[in-house]
């Protein structure tokens, strides 16, 4: 299991919740109890329990480093978490609201893992998922040219690449499965600052699995030249470096 680094992804902490915010404000009910899949170090909870203040909320991550980070951090005694693999766990029993931000873009066969998820939904549950679709970006680009370059590519070619997840994808996924589904696409246009801030969130997030699969040596080399091509795909300007973002939503609701 690959180590993600709490500190280094709440560097960006206030750009990484607005699309929570965005996501939870269109769930259209008032649930009792509520499963936020891939939490991450627990600190967008607060959110969920500013709109629903008596619910019971489960945190699961399958990162034992972020899992721990919430526990520490938790001071809501009607929140929990655990550490579990989307891709195969269930809940104890059926809840109101399942909320994914930002996490089924890991999951190898994310549509199956949701397909199984919809079935421990209670009569009337929602599903609201996030993911990013920027999969033909700069910044993930410039990761799958080097990970091909022929210095690299024995340790990379296995290294999973990021998924695509248009709109219409999920309307079509939850119609077919007897949903009425809110579904869109926004592009953020974060303005970051620092001396290399794209790579420093590429780093925390999508670039991640390919920095732990090299050796330090090329790890140097590798990051020298991502970081290289990044300065050049998001130049500094006058405001910061400007990095777009696109995001898909939807929020499923039964007919």
């Amino acid at each position: 299991m690959q180590t993600w680094d709490p500190d280094r992804y709440l560097q960006f902490a206030d750009a990484r919740a607005r699309p929570y915010l965005d996501l939870i404000a269109q769930v259209p009910t008032a649930p009792a109890t509520i499963v936020d899949l891939g939490c991450g170090p627990g600190y967008l909870t607060r959110h969920l329990r500013a709109l629903w203040p008596d619910a019971q909320i489960l945190g699961i991550d399958s990162s034992p480093t972020m899992i721990d980070q919430a526990i520490r951090d938790n001071t809501d005694r009607n929140a929990n978490y655990d550490i579990a693999d989307a891709a195969t766990w269930s809940p104890n029993q059926p809840v109101d609201l399942i909320v994914s931000n930002a996490m089924f873009q890991w999951v190898p066969d994310a549509m199956s893992a949701i397909d199984r998820l919809l079935g421990h939904l209670n009569d009337g549950g929602v599903f609201a998922v996030q993911v990013p679709d920027n999969a033909d970006s700069p910044m993930h680009r410039h990761l799958v040219e080097l990970a091909e370059d022929p210095r690299f590519a024995d340790h990379l070619g296995e290294v999973r690449r990021m998924p695509k997840f248009a709109p219409a994808d999920f309307l079509s996924f939850f119609t077919e499965r007897g949903y009425t589904t809110n579904t869109w696409s926004t592009t953020y246009l974060h303005v970051l600052h620092g001396d290399n801030p794209v790579y420093d969130w590429s780093a925390g997030t999508a670039a991640r699995p390919y920095l732990a699969a090299l050796d330090e040596s090329d790890r140097d080399t590798f990051v020298d030249e991502y970081q290289q091509r990044l300065r050049d795909a998001y130049p500094p300007q006058t405001m910061g470096t400007v990095l777009p973002f696109r995001r898909t939503f939807a929020v499923a609701t039964p007919f």
